[in-house]
């Protein structure tokens, strides 16, 4: 794995998400009471910024258009909703979090595999 630095812990508040663009890369990284949780920002159905969507449990909800993704797969919440988002394994090491943006995967590219 090749972790990326990428902010402090205290940068994200509880229950919300912060974008953050690397490259053409553009990730989310949420803060679920102390566990971090990064995905893809931008919704598939129309490119809602996700780090904006409120948060529910593990979902988030697109602020433009209410499609609720779950944070730790990706997949949508409702199973009428054909697409996913990628996750990116997320850890935190001396209260920096650390995303690996090489391991990005799709639930949905596993389950073709």
């Amino acid at each position: 794995m090749i972790w990326t630095k990428i902010t402090r812990m205290e940068n994200i508040p509880p229950r919300e998400g912060r974008p953050v663009k690397i490259g053409d890369l553009e990730i989310a990284i949420f803060n679920i009471n102390g566990r971090f949780l990064t995905i893809e920002n931008a919704c598939p159905h129309k490119g809602g910024p996700l780090c904006d969507g409120i948060v529910t449990g593990t979902a988030v909800v697109c602020p433009l258009h209410g499609r609720h993704f779950d944070l730790e797969t990706g997949m949508p919440v409702r199973a009428s909703e054909p697409s996913c988002l990628a996750v990116f394994p997320t850890r935190v090491e001396d209260g920096i979090i650390l995303v690996d943006l090489t391991a990005g995967r799709r639930a949905m590219d596993e389950a073709a595999a």
